[in-house]
């Protein structure tokens, strides 16, 4: 149909611990049939080697599409390529600082910066704590530019059983910010829930 936007879904993996996140989303994207864009930063396939027994083969094929770090040229990068936006699961502090200040030196900062520019959603999946004044800053540039800080953080009242759970959650409501079901965890006051533990302020 014409106007329509492509099912395609940036997805950005940096250094940040937590590459469980990026590789959840990756597959709820293929769950959902939405086809993924990925780039995986120089740190950020350190981190996985760290993190997992995964290969960078395996990760990759994962996503859809996959891009160099450095490829400034990638179709991603350009405003006419229609996405649904971008989730940068997780994203490091130098990401979101880079993304904050306009720094577009790699893809992910550039392909940032696109959906910025281009009114598209940006989650920002922050891993860090504690937090000092600069990292808020930069976090409250992103949010004035309409990105969002959506840092992973667990559910309990869901009471998960396992990390998956957690993990499942938190990728759930990520992809609520873009109106995608998962369809794969509890929500407050649709599923079974214990009347007596509200969930929270």
């Amino acid at each position: 149909m014409m106007g329509t936007t492509p099912r395609r879904m940036v997805v950005g993996i940096t250094g940040a611990t937590g590459i469980v996140y990026g590789v959840r989303l990756l597959k709820a994207l293929r769950e959902l049939r939405i086809e993924s864009h990925l780039v995986v930063s120089k740190a950020g396939e350190m981190t996985r080697a760290y993190e997992t027994e995964m290969s960078s083969e395996e990760l990759r094929g994962l996503a859809d599409v996959v891009y160099s770090p450095n490829d400034i040229a990638a179709p991603i990068s350009s405003g006419s390529f229609r996405t649904m936006g971008m989730i940068v699961a997780p994203c490091s502090v130098r990401s979101m600082s880079d993304i904050a200040h306009g720094v577009t030196s790699g893809l992910i900062s550039r392909a940032a910066d696109v959906c910025l520019k281009e009114r598209r959603r940006l989650v920002l999946m922050l891993r860090e704590t504690p937090l000092h004044a600069g990292h808020l800053k930069s976090m409250l540039a992103v949010t004035e530019m309409g990105g969002i800080i959506a840092p992973p953080v667990p559910a309990f009242y869901a009471r998960p059983q396992s990390l998956d759970d957690m993990v499942t959650h938190t990728i759930g409501r990520v992809l609520d910010l873009f109106d995608l079901d998962l369809n794969a965890f509890p929500r407050w006051g649709e599923d079974d829930q214990p009347a007596s533990e509200p969930p929270g302020p």
